[in-house]
């Protein structure tokens, strides 16, 4: 059974960075998605940013974060990152990984359903 771990959540001040990393454990796939998902009080799990796990790059992002973060992966390690810069309020959330053995899609790599691993999740806030 694939476990993901999240770690790296904190408090910042806006405009701050923060790094996350997820480690998944058990890992035997050669290829898959691994994503970062976030949820705000109050609202859906929404998709941040997907990076195919195969022997290409291709990473996905929100547009909401597009210019500001960046999905990354150490192989060797199975942990995948996200590099958060100049954080805002309404990044303010639980960060969830995700993963499947499946592929990352186009049209559906913000969706929940195509991920059937998820960690229990690393708390972001920002806030003055």
């Amino acid at each position: 059974q694939v476990t993901l771990v999240e770690s790296g959540g904190a408090s910042v001040q806006p405009g701050g960075s923060l790094s996350l990393s997820c480690v998944a454990s058990n890992w035997i796939y050669k290829s898959g998605c691994m994503a970062w998902f976030r949820q705000a009080a109050g609202k859906e799990r929404e998709g941040v940013a997907a990076i195919y796990t195969g022997d290409y790059d291709s990473r996905y992002y929100n547009d909401s974060v597009k210019a500001r973060f960046t999905i990354s992966r150490d192989a060797s390690k199975n942990t995948i990152y996200l590099q958060m810069n100049n954080l805002n309020p309404d990044d303010t959330a639980m960060y969830f990984c995700a993963a499947d053995r499946l592929g990352c899609y186009t049209n559906s790599w913000w969706l929940q359903h195509e991920y059937k691993f998820w960690g229990q999740g690393t708390q972001v806030t920002v806030s003055s």
